[in-house]
């Protein structure tokens, strides 16, 4: 018979908590399929595993990687921004026609860029309070600033193509710092000062509060829409910038200098891991879904598969990837939206 004094010695110790393993395995799920895909591509195609060839495919992410930076943080809202075909192409005529070109005397170097930035900004933060203002879906309201910048960028263009002539942004597509263009180390950078963001402010912080509960977020005193607008300002920095950089690479501007980027941005931000209805993700996972995209597209290439057929792959991994995302929510929920 156990003794009290004996009963009062032991120690009842709690079982160790089980570590999340669902949660981690979604999160490592981008980087284990990005090392997988290279895996393949490496052994089907000689080319694909040259120097040269990796340089290709992070060069060739430069600017989807800017883009996507920006729209990680609207997605991290649970909202959605279709602005950035017409926020690139304001930004790229702007651009165009305030360095060094062949439309007029301008020559405003840095500073040109820097008024380029700006137009996206403000575009953004139109954005953002038609948003707010307006109280209708962001993808509506993003949809009519694109209209907005479309219309910006073709009054600027006036039928005449702006042809660069400015050496400094000239070199940023063509001059190599290690083996990668500037281009690619802007994006570096961009995804730095992103993740950063992020991690360490407090727009970053309640961007992932908005988008994972908005009313508890609201409930508690804090004014959600001023941190909506600033998002969106910010995204539209980001989308400007990278208008500038499609105008490096072409040396021209163009009204459509954004197209088709609003929607490869969703697509890596989506693959890598970043919620559509926000929450989860962010900017780090937004840039490993930006090279799983970009290896995917170079690996078909270099293994001679047809371009009609490239569009499918992608579009079967993006089903995959929002599927995998979802289904656990669903389980949880038990509602289909």
């Amino acid at each position: 018979m156990t003794s009290p004094a004996k009963a009062d010695d032991e120690v009842v110790i709690p079982p160790r908590p089980q570590p999340r393993r669902g949660v981690s395995f979604r999160d490592a799920g981008p980087p284990i399929a990005l090392v997988v895909i290279v895996g393949i591509f490496s052994v089907l195609s000689p080319d694909f595993r040259t120097v040269g060839n990796v340089q290709n495919i992070l060069d060739a992410a430069a600017v989807l990687a800017v883009v996507t930076c920006g729209i990680s943080f609207v997605l991290m809202m649970g909202s959605i921004d279709l602005s950035v075909p017409g926020v690139m192409g304001a930004s790229a005529i702007a651009v165009a026609l305030l360095v060094a070109n062949n439309r007029n005397g301008n020559d405003w170097g840095l500073l040109g860029v820097l008024v380029a930035v700006l137009l996206g900004s403000a575009l953004g933060c139109l954005s953002g309070m038609a948003l707010v203002t307006l109280k209708v879906p962001s993808f509506m309201t993003t949809l009519g600033v694109s209209a907005v910048g479309l219309g910006v960028a073709t009054l600027l263009f006036s039928g005449v193509q702006p042809n660069i002539s400015d050496e400094m942004l000239r070199s940023w597509a063509v001059s190599r710092f290690l083996g990668l263009a500037y281009l690619t180390w802007i994006a570096v950078g961009c995804v730095l000062v992103g993740w950063l963001v992020q991690r360490y402010s407090r727009l970053g912080r309640y961007a992932y509060a908005i988008g994972g509960a908005e009313e508890v977020l609201s409930l508690s005193g804090v004014k959600v829409a001023p941190y909506k607008v600033a998002v969106f300002t910010l995204a539209g920095s980001f989308y400007g910038l990278a208008g500038v950089l499609v105008t490096s690479q072409l040396s021209a501007g163009l009204v459509q200098a954004g197209k088709g980027y609003d929607f490869a941005a969703i697509t890596a931000a989506v693959v890598g891991g970043t919620l559509l209805t926000g929450g989860r993700g962010g900017v780090l996972h937004s840039a490993v879904g930006v090279l799983l995209v970009t290896v995917l597209t170079n690996g078909l290439v270099q293994i001679g598969v047809s371009p009609y057929w490239q569009g499918g792959v992608q579009g079967l991994i993006v089903v995959a990837a929002v599927s995998a995302a979802v289904i656990p929510q669903r389980r949880r929920n038990q509602v289909t939206k």
